[in-house]
């Protein structure tokens, strides 16, 4: 068993700085594909069209939202939260 070594504050602080500026950005990335897929084609055919069809489409921005994320946090085995 190894002694495990304890952080001191600066690091500590550190660390919550960078988990804090992962989450603003893997945000921010979400609003960007939001606001990317509410331009498509698509989505402007599926406000018109049955909600069926509408989560579907509301299903794929989710989608891409989720690869953002992933893509920002380089596929950690954990969110950038925890």
């Amino acid at each position: 068993m190894s002694l495990r070594r304890r952080k001191s504050r600066k690091a500590q602080a550190a660390d919550l700085l960078g988990t804090y500026v992962k989450v603003k950005a893997a945000g921010k990335a979400a609003k960007g594909a939001k606001k990317a897929a509410k331009g498509t084609a698509a989505y402007q055919v599926a406000k018109r069209t049955p909600i069926k069809k509408v989560s579907l489409i509301i299903a794929g921005a989710a989608a891409t939202a989720f690869v953002a994320v992933k893509a920002l946090n380089h596929g950690d085995a954990e969110p950038a939260g925890a």
